[in-house]
């Protein structure tokens, strides 16, 4: 090999490994406590359609009567068209019920399992699909 050709591949090698850090730093799931499962009736105030996580943001009432804003990490978009979601799956306004694993410090939030529509219709995250309400 001569020094072009070295030198080359030792910038195409040095290239690689840069760009292939950010591929690698995808975070994990462990800021969700995986062993509470919690639905809590909201109102839809946007769903975030986008990469590399969808988000859910709901507002919910407390036993207070306190209204609170929470976010609802969820797949990325690829991962809810598989389960049969659409970007309108869900609009500002609707009222749901959603199950979710909360944020281990108690923040208001968690990671996103279930939507329950008004209309009995229920969208899965991840490995479940869309399930339509059951006909009388």
């Amino acid at each position: 090999m001569n020094f072009k050709t070295l030198t080359l591949a030792g910038t195409v090698g040095l290239a690689a490994a840069l760009f292939a850090g950010p591929v690698l730093a995808h975070h994990s799931f462990a800021m969700f406590d995986h062993d509470i499962l919690l639905e809590y009736e909201a109102t839809v105030v946007e769903l975030e359609w986008i990469n590399p996580h969808s988000w859910l943001h709901v507002r919910i009432v407390g036993e207070n009567g306190e209204e609170t804003q929470w976010s609802f990490e969820g797949g990325s978009v690829a991962q809810l068209v598989r389960a049969g979601w659409t970007r309108d799956a869900v609009a500002a306004g609707d009222n749901v019920t959603v199950g979710f694993h909360p944020i281990n410090d108690g923040s208001h939030g968690g990671q996103l399992l279930t939507v329950l529509l008004a209309n009995g219709r229920m969208m899965r995250q991840g490995g479940g699909a869309v399930s339509d309400p059951p006909v009388d």
